[in-house]
């Protein structure tokens, strides 16, 4: 296709639309509108800190069993952080884990495929944690520092938050150090440029500069 499809709102389940929405607001995620209409119809969206998409809940939008959607995927770069702030925020989050199964990530009931503590070095796309909304509305973080190939566009390479270019210029330097150390400690010179393309690729997938 040429035509872009952008997904950018997911329809949530609840039963309390002004409960998921105080829950929401507790987290600090963006209130993009909250309209109500004569007819019963009523649409609350909001947007996570540094995400392309939202979430909608409401009055007249789905059929969907309160607390039915599960598995929703948030993705950080630094999943320990992202618990302590929202446990800060009141939130009920799990400890961080890797799955020993597969799929265990989505067996909330079964947890007997899933390890504690994060994936060894933090491998990319295996460390997890979960919490619910009032309405058991599940949530999964998921820690992304280094993409596979194909996910991003080298061409659109871009950091949608501060902390998330922050993360990913400390992840730059510690590689670099590394870098330096195998060239007999000699101060790079070119480390801007080397930064820049380990950046790029480690958010589009490509082979990382060594």
């Amino acid at each position: 296709m040429t035509t872009d499809l952008k997904l950018e709102a997911v329809v949530i389940p609840v039963t309390d639309v002004d409960k998921a929405k105080a829950f929401y607001e507790q987290l600090e995620w963006r209130l993009d509108a909250d309209f109500a209409f004569d007819n019963g119809f009523r649409v609350v969206q909001f947007t996570p800190p540094g995400s392309p998409a939202s979430v909608q809940f409401g009055t007249n939008i789905t059929t969907a069993e309160p607390g039915s959607a599960s598995g929703l995927y948030l993705i950080v770069s630094d999943i320990e952080a992202a618990r302590e702030e929202l446990a800060v925020f009141g939130v009920d989050v799990s400890e961080t884990f890797h799955p020993e199964t597969p799929g265990a990530q989505f067996q909330p009931d079964d947890p007997s495929g899933r390890v504690a503590g994060p994936a060894d070095e933090h491998a990319s796309y295996s460390s997890f944690a979960t919490f619910s909304d009032p309405d058991g509305n599940s949530w999964l973080l998921q820690e992304v520092t280094t993409r596979l190939p194909g996910r991003i566009d080298t061409a659109e390479t871009t950091y949608t938050s501060v902390d998330d270019l922050q993360k990913a210029l400390q992840r730059a330097a510690t590689a670099h150090g590394e870098h330096e150390k195998r060239n007999g400690g000699e101060f790079d010179e070119k480390w801007p440029e080397w930064y820049a393309t380990y950046m790029v690729a480690e958010q589009s997938g490509a082979d990382l500069p060594q």
